[in-house]
This record gives C-alpha cells, structure tokens and sequence, in this order.
C-alpha cells in the first residue's frame, strides 16, 4: 500500500497538532510537514512535494485560496483540501475554483477526515454534503457561460488529448507519460486551453469539457 504525503497549513498551532496526531494514527498517511500561512504552505509544498494539503482558508501572509491557485498551477499533481469554519457560498466557490479538490467543515470528524483524504488522493472530488448542491449549481452557470465562447474547433489535436485526460482526472505526471511528453510540453498545453476555452484552471476545463461531450469519465 503507497503511503499517503500529507502537509498541514493552518495557522492554529493546536489545530496543526490535532491534524498531525489524527493523520499519524493512520498506518497509510505520513505528515511531511506543517505551515503556519498559505506562502509557507506553497513554498513547502514545492520543497516536500505532498501528495495532498489540508488547506485552512484564513491564514496572513496569503490566504489558502490564494496558496491553493498558486499549488496547483506549480504543482497539479498536489491535491488540496479545503478545511475550514466557513460555510459561506463564496469562500467554497472560490476554493474549488481555485483548484481544491475537497471542502470539508472543521466539524469533520477524525474518520470522515482520513477517508477523504484517502479518496482525493485516488484522485476523487470531495465535497461536505450541505455545500455539495450549491457548488454545483455554481458551476453549471460558470460551464454555460464559459461554453458560450468556446469552440472545440480552436483546440489543436495534442491539445484535446491533453484535455480528454484532465476530464479523466489524470494529473500532469499521468498525462506526460501516457502521451509521452514532457511534463512541461503538458503545462504549456494546458496554459494554451484554459487561454481558449476562456476558463481559469483544469477543474473548470474538465467541466467544461465534459459539458460540452468532448471527453467521458472513464
């Protein structure tokens, strides 16, 4: 079984200690390290190379949606999750917007939290129920309107194979070596899509995509 990497960011030092003691009971995970804000929190995600971050969303220096933006356009094959106090529409929008691959409530509890570690990183979306309905409502309307100014006909053919495998969940790594590219050749790819298709990062693409019919979850 591949062990989990995990990095904490809250700037709760109690909160950080509960997280750590509750990921170490688990025989799979292994915390490779703590940030107190969300620049620390890119800065070791690029050092240790987690495999996901337990991402809290008001922390000074840079807030977690900021870090999360900046985690996944340096490093998409990390997958963020959200855990916080807020309920509020706006700060869950603007998570997963950023690239979050999971919100979940502080109120999670240390079973809840673990398996959805485990699910996103199996490269699963996670989402705590009460949110789930409007967040995806939310983005229904943002896939109609990112829709309307986009045509299929403006992508290359690298370009849609790129994004047949984004839909499908695969990270930069995944695709490079499916297609036998270079990681970078993908980055460059998908900077070129979210440019055409009008959208800001790969969760939008992929939603975008699989409105559209241009790709099918496998």
């Amino acid at each position: 079984m591949a062990t989990i990497r995990v990095l904490i960011a809250d700037d709760h030092r109690l909160f950080r200690l509960g997280l750590r003691q509750a990921c170490e009971s688990a025989n799979d995970l292994e915390v490779v390290g703590e940030a107190e804000n969300g620049q620390e929190a890119v800065e070791l995600t690029q050092r240790c190379r987690p495999d996901v971050v337990l991402m809290d969303i008001n922390m000074p220096i840079m807030d977690g949606v900021e870090a999360t933006r900046r985690i996944v356009e340096e490093a998409p094959g990390v997958r963020v999750i959200m855990l916080t106090i807020y309920r509020q529409d706006r700060y869950v929008f603007e998570a997963i917007k950023a690239g979050a691959r999971g919100y979940l409530l502080k109120d999670v509890d240390e079973h809840e939290l673990l398996e959805a570690i485990r699910a996103v990183y199996r490269g699963e979306a996670l989402i705590n129920p009460v949110l789930a309905t409007r967040v995806l409502d939310e983005f229904r309307r943002l896939s109609q309107v990112a829709a309307a100014g986009a045509d299929v006909e403006t992508l290359t053919e690298g370009e849609m194979k790129v994004l047949r495998l984004v839909a499908q969940g695969a990270s930069n790594k995944e695709i490079a070596a499916q297609l036998h590219l270079a990681e970078s050749t993908v980055s460059n790819r998908l900077r070129d899509i979210y440019q055409k298709l009008h959208v800001n990062n790969r969760t939008q693409a992929a939603l975008l995509a699989l409105r559209r019919g241009w790709a099918q979850l496998e």
